[in-house]
């Protein structure tokens, strides 16, 4: 006799019957299958309310994986930034520290520019600058007073040539070079200046005295008219110096005139500008303002 497990199906009906069914099963199955696939491409609104139940069935577990997701990432986001904070600080305190530099830069650029601005457009003068340029360097610890000027004869500067700032007199040239001038400033003790009273005719000498001071010395000799805070400017004569630019203030009278401070001090002054030599209008043979002063 043979052994049961070697049997074939046909042998058992029960077998028999359980095969059947399965085929019969998996024909339904089949069968329901294709009559909603072809549903879905003719009609395919019948199946929105079985989708969003479908999706409304599991959303409490989506919504539940998704808060615990972000939670996470939030949570990590939230260490890695405080592991990071520091170097994060560092690079914003490069970063403002860089601005503040750029901003004092700017400053110091506008103020620079208003400078300039101020030298090109001077009042009460229709004379075209020969050169603008900085002031480089002085003798502060000589008792002459010089200054250094950043442009020359190649810039078109000469000997005896004016120079002047937005507030008044420096000085005139005293020797130059290609690109470069030495300036004699109104302190020094070899400068001489004719200057007068801005408010009147009152004319003076304004000698440097080399500390930084200037000497007034009135021409005409008598009851001493100046006061302080009178403002002296160019009086045109002899040459040298345009009339009516700002030179001193008195700050102290003396028998023969007064002690003023010069109005543009070298020191604080960046650039200049350097202006033709002053030729006042005189027939030939005419005295010359600064004879005819002397001659009162």
């Amino acid at each position: 006799m043979a052994p049961t497990g070697s049997r074939r199906s046909g042998y058992s009906r029960r077998a028999q019957y359980n095969l059947f069914t399965g085929y019969v099963i998996a024909g339904a199955g089949a069968l329901v299958g294709a009559i909603l696939l072809a549903l879905s491409f003719f009609q395919p609104q019948l199946f929105g309310g079985l989708r969003g139940a479908a999706h409304e069935s599991v959303s409490p577990a989506t919504e539940t994986a998704a808060t615990v997701r972000t939670g996470s990432k939030g949570f990590w986001d939230t260490i890695t930034g405080y592991y990071r904070a520091g170097s994060k600080n560092a690079a914003l305190q490069r970063e403002m520290e860089i601005a503040r530099i750029r901003l004092a830069e700017a400053a110091a650029v506008k103020q620079e520019n208003a400078r300039l601005k101020g030298l090109l457009g001077l009042s009460d003068s229709e004379v075209k600058p020969v050169a603008v340029a900085r002031l480089v360097g002085s003798t502060s610890s000589s008792t002459r007073r010089f200054a250094y000027l950043g442009a020359g004869s190649d810039q078109g500067v000469a000997i005896g040539m004016p120079v002047r700032s937005p507030r008044g007199i420096v000085g005139r040239i005293l020797e130059t070079s290609s690109n470069s001038a030495r300036v004699l400033l109104l302190t020094d003790t070899e400068s001489v200046l004719p200057v007068r009273r801005a408010k009147d005719e009152v004319v003076a000498f304004a000698e440097g005295r080399g500390d930084g001071l200037l000497r007034i010395k009135l021409i005409n000799l008598g009851i001493n008219p100046l006061k302080p805070g009178d403002v002296f400017v160019t009086s045109g004569a002899g040459g040298y110096y345009p009339p009516g630019i700002a030179v001193a203030i008195v700050t102290e009278i003396t028998d023969d005139g007064g002690l003023a401070r010069i109005v543009s001090d070298p020191a604080a002054t960046d650039f200049v500008s350097v202006e033709p030599i002053y030729e006042p209008d005189a027939a030939i043979g005419a005295a010359t303002p600064i004879e005819r002063e002397l001659g009162d």
